[in-house]
């Protein structure tokens, strides 16, 4: 669509295309792409312009503005990138559902190293008790899906088996008010681990097992949207989930 408001502003204070361009140092061609084709500047263009004729940036170019902020402020919600699992600090997964007050989520396909940690199922359990929800979404051990992440890590029933090691590891809070757990048949992505408003992410990697994989620890910040678009798919694998019978 034609930038008419670019337009209107060149006819206001008399400028032309030729004149503009001239100003900003760019072919005339180029502002009249701008115009008639709706493209947007470069951000040191936009910016030349909006000086050039007075007129507010976002005025002239709101979407491309809230790309960039956007883009932006998705960046500030990356607080670290871990390349393995394994490097992030064990007490790193203690502080996350530590500071939870609202929402705890945990998305995997077994997560046994979690599971292992009776002082993080103890914690779990004691922040059910104080109100905070918690939603646990495991594999299905007997879904196909479960079956080829088990192939795809070379430990073929090994994943199903782990699977059915969590469920007795977790048997200390199954049952309990504000627990909630379901079995997912879905192809994970990644794992995710929720407390509140931070994430640790754990990417999913073909061939390699999900310990040897990197993690993302993000934050949400407003008017970013990772931390949302990784809500988001959580919400949607729970959604299809089956409940897990005690």
């Amino acid at each position: 669509m034609a930038n008419e408001r670019l337009r209107a502003a060149l006819l206001e204070r008399g400028v032309s295309i030729a004149e503009l361009a001239t100003a900003i140092q760019v072919d005339p061609k180029t502002v009249e792409r701008w115009i008639t084709k709706g493209r947007a500047p470069y951000r040191k263009h936009r910016y030349a312009v909006a000086t050039h004729l007075g007129i507010d940036e976002g005025y002239l170019w709101p979407e491309a503005l809230t790309r960039e902020q956007v883009a932006s402020a998705s960046e500030s919600e990356i607080v670290t990138v871990y390349p393995h699992r394994w490097a992030v600090p064990r007490d790193a997964w203690g502080r996350l559902f530590a500071a939870a007050s609202q929402e705890i989520g945990i998305l995997v396909y077994s997560g046994l190293f979690l599971a292992d940690d009776a002082g993080i199922v103890r914690m779990l359990g004691e922040k059910a008790g104080a109100g905070v929800r918690v939603r646990i979404v495991l594999g299905d051990p007997d879904s196909p899906e479960v079956a080829q992440r088990g192939a795809d890590e070379g430990i073929d029933d090994g994943m199903s088996a782990k699977i059915r090691n969590v469920l007795v590891l977790y048997k200390p809070i199954r049952g309990l008010n504000n627990v909630e757990f379901r079995l997912h048949g879905t192809v994970l992505y990644n794992s995710i681990y929720r407390g509140d408003d931070q994430l640790l992410v754990n990417t999913h990697v073909y061939g390699v097992p999900a310990g040897n994989a990197p993690v993302l620890h993000l934050r949400k910040v407003l008017g970013g949207d990772m931390v949302t678009t990784y809500l988001d798919s959580f919400e949607r694998v729970w959604e299809q989930a089956r409940p897990l019978e005690s």
